[in-house]
């Protein structure tokens, strides 16, 4: 009997022993390459910056991406309470998603403003703009909205005109294959480059169930739903509201025509 025990105790420690180890080579592992998928996230999302206002090819090497984002965007901090341009923080580093979760950097939408799904809203986020003879050619605005099943993040170009559509897409999702999931379609975010979002100073923008019919006026601001994924569609088109709207950055856009921002 005591040798039974014994047995079983050295295999219990022997057990101990292997976990801890491993859990050691994991924690190691994880911590190691934090700052390479730190890079990864950030290289991704500068190709989608790029790729959305038309400047580059989703394919593009991490070389050609640095390079290219370097050279033609500049990143700038935008105060969406007042709608102008600030120096509070480094816009380079300040992360949007990150402050959203900071009761000090942000604050809880109530839920007739929070068309979006998003719940809180960051005090500040960050634009990415090019700029052709010292004029906004493209303006880079991040969005993110609520749809089936899953919070959607992405980024709208606009043109120096601030409302015709460059681009429009999204970098990470988790609506489902084949259906909300095309919301990454090169066929559907085609159809959005040219699109009026805005008529009168309010947010037109629609996302139409059924499809779009060329020969009616309110076409310029409409893009087809997606087939089968009512919700990602409806979920595109509140996201793509809020944020162009008084509560995103509509004020800041008003302010950039003005020459206020």
């Amino acid at each position: 009997m005591s040798s039974q025990k014994e047995s079983t105790a050295r295999t219990l420690t022997v057990a101990l022993l292997v976990c801890l180890v491993c859990s050691v080579f994991v924690a190691g592992a994880a911590v190691a390459l934090k700052p390479t998928q730190l890079d990864n996230r950030l290289l991704d999302k500068q190709r989608s910056i790029l790729a959305i206002a038309g400047l580059g090819e989703a394919s593009m090497s991490a070389r050609v991406v640095k390079e290219l984002f370097n050279s033609t965007i500049s990143a700038k901090l935008v105060n969406l309470d007042t709608g102008e341009f600030s120096d509070a923080y480094d816009p380079l580093t300040f992360d949007p998603l990150k402050a959203a979760k900071d009761p000090k950097l942000s604050s809880v939408l109530p839920a007739s403003e929070d068309t979006a799904g998003i719940k809180r809203q960051e005090k500040f986020s960050t634009v990415y703009i090019v700029e052709k003879d010292g004029q906004i050619d493209t303006m880079i605005l991040p969005v993110r909205g609520y749809g089936l099943w899953s919070t959607l993040y992405g980024f709208i170009a606009l043109k120096g005109d601030l409302k015709t559509v460059v681009g429009m897409g999204f970098y990470q999702h988790g609506e489902t294959p084949g259906l909300g999931g095309e919301v990454d379609n090169p066929k559907w975010t085609g159809q959005w480059p040219g699109k009026v979002v805005y008529e009168d100073g309010s947010v037109a923008v629609q996302v139409v169930k059924g499809g779009v019919d060329p020969q009616s006026p309110e076409a310029e601001h409409q893009v087809d739903a997606l087939a089968g994924a009512t919700l990602t569609s409806k979920g595109v088109e509140n996201l793509l509201r809020f944020w162009l709207g008084e509560n995103g950055f509509g004020p800041f856009i008003e302010n950039l025509r003005a020459g206020e921002a």
